[in-house]
C-alpha cells in the first residue's frame, strides 16, 4: 500500500534538490540520495533509485533550456563521446579505495571548486571560447573521461565539476556551462549510470514516479530561474551549493 505522507515527501525533497542543481549546474544526490537512505533504502538501492530519477532532472532543464540555448552539435558530443565510457565504468567497476575516504577526498575537492569560482569573480560571466586546439580538445576529453569515472562510482556533485570545467578549460559563461551540463550529464551520463546500476542490482520503482515528478518539475524551474538572472545568480549559487555539498561530504 502506497503512504500518500512518505510520497508527499519525496515529492517535496526532489522538486528542492533539483531546482537547485538545475540552477546551479548539479548536486541533486546533496539532498536526494541522503533522504532515500534515511527513509529507509539501503546505500546501493538508493543510489540506483536516484539515477534514474536525475534523468527526469535533465529533461526538465532540457525542455526549458532547448527554448533559449544554442548549443554546439558537435561539442555536445565530444562531451558524450568522452565522458560515457567513463561513466559505464564507474557504475560497474568496484573502486579500491575505502567509501569513506574517497567521500572526504570529494568533499574538499568539491569545496574547492566553490573557493576557486568566489576567488575569481570574472569567471563564467562571459563566453570566450578557447582550448578547441588538439591538444586542448585531448586534456579537456580525459579529464571529461574522469569525471564519467566519479559520476558512475559516486554520488554527488559531479555535475558540478563538469559544469566548472567547461567554464574553466573551454572558456564557457555559467549559463551555457550549465545547459550542456544538464542536457548531457543529467540525461545521457545519468541515464547509462542507471542503467548500468539497474542491471547490476535492483531500482525501488514504487518511488520512482514522484521522484521524477519532483526532479521534471524542480528541474524545469531551477532552469528557467537561471536562464532569466544569468550568469551572476548562476555563479553564486554554483558557490553555495559546492561549498554546501563539500561540507556534508566531509562530515558524512
Amino acid at each position: 500500500m502506497i503512504d500518500l505522507s512518505e510520497q508527499l515527501l519525496l515529492f517535496i525533497v526532489s522538486l528542492l534538490a533539483n531546482f537547485f542543481s538545475a540552477l546551479a549546474g548539479g548536486g541533486a544526490g546533496l539532498i536526494q540520495l541522503p533522504a532515500l537512505i534515511f527513509l529507509g533504502l539501503p546505500f546501493g538501492l538508493a543510489l540506483a533509485t536516484h539515477k534514474v530519477a536525475s534523468v527526469a532532472l535533465g529533461v526538465g532543464a532540457t525542455v526549458r533550456h532547448l527554448k533559449s540555448s544554442r548549443l554546439e552539435r558537435k561539442f555536445a558530443l565530444y562531451i558524450l563521446a568522452t565522458g560515457l565510457p567513463g561513466v559505464i565504468l564507474g557504475a560497474s567497476v568496484i573502486l579500491q579505495i575505502p567509501g569513506r575516504l574517497a567521500e572526504v577526498a570529494l568533499g574538499l575537492l568539491t569545496m574547492g571548486l566553490g573557493l576557486y569560482s568566489y576567488l575569481s569573480p570574472e569567471l563564467g560571466q562571459a563566453l570566450q571560447i578557447r582550448n578547441r586546439h588538439r591538444r586542448g580538445m585531448l586534456i579537456g576529453g580525459l579529464a571529461l573521461f574522469g569525471m564519467g569515472v566519479l559520476n558512475g562510482s559516486l554520488t554527488s556533485g559531479t555535475g558540478l565539476f563538469v559544469t566548472l570545467w567547461l567554464v574553466r578549460w573551454f572558456g564557457l559563461d555559467y549559463k551555457t556551462a550549465v545547459a550542456y551540463t544538464l542536457i548531457l550529464v543529467g540525461i545521457f551520463w545519468n541515464g547509462s549510470g542507471a542503467v548500468a546500476l539497474g542491471v547490476l542490482g535492483d531500482i525501488y520503482w514504487i518511488w520512482v514516479p514522484t521522484l521524477i515528478a519532483g526532479s521534471l518539475i524542480g528541474g524545469y524551474f531551477g532552469a528557467h530561474v537561471g536562464i532569466v538572472k544569468g550568469n551572476k545568480v548562476i555563479k553564486t549559487t554554483y558557490e553555495v551549493v559546492t561549498l554546501l555539498i563539500g561540507i556534508k561530504l566531509i562530515v558524512g
